[in-house]
């Protein structure tokens, strides 16, 4: 269930910094609210899969899917370059959390 949480906890980190951007287009009180939730469930999240998961694993995963998918969104929603350079960073990154659920 830890690892649920983690990567729910990436997913809301996702639409929080998505939410970043929505605030920068449209300053009201529902980017706001969105934006609060966005991360507030991030944390929840991220402090109930802490109480199972090594902090150091748990951090840099979340991390991880918070970054990469911050990148992809941008690249789908907001016409950001698709390189392919970009595309190997992110498996990379993605990789990397990979291999920390394996030894962990």
């Amino acid at each position: 269930m830890a690892w649920i949480s983690l990567i729910l906890a990436g997913l809301f980190e996702m639409f929080g910094v998505a939410m970043i951007n929505k605030l920068h287009n449209d300053r009201n009180w529902k980017s706001i609210a969105l934006l609060v939730l966005g991360f507030g469930a991030s944390f929840i999240f991220l402090a109930y899969a802490m109480e199972t998961l090594p902090m150091g694993t748990a951090y840099a995963i979340w991390t991880g899917i918070g970054a990469s998918g911050g990148a992809l969104l941008g690249m789908i929603l907001y016409g950001e370059s698709k390189d392919w350079k970009r595309l190997i960073f992110i498996a990379m990154v993605l990789s990397a959390a990979v291999g920390l659920k394996l030894v962990s």
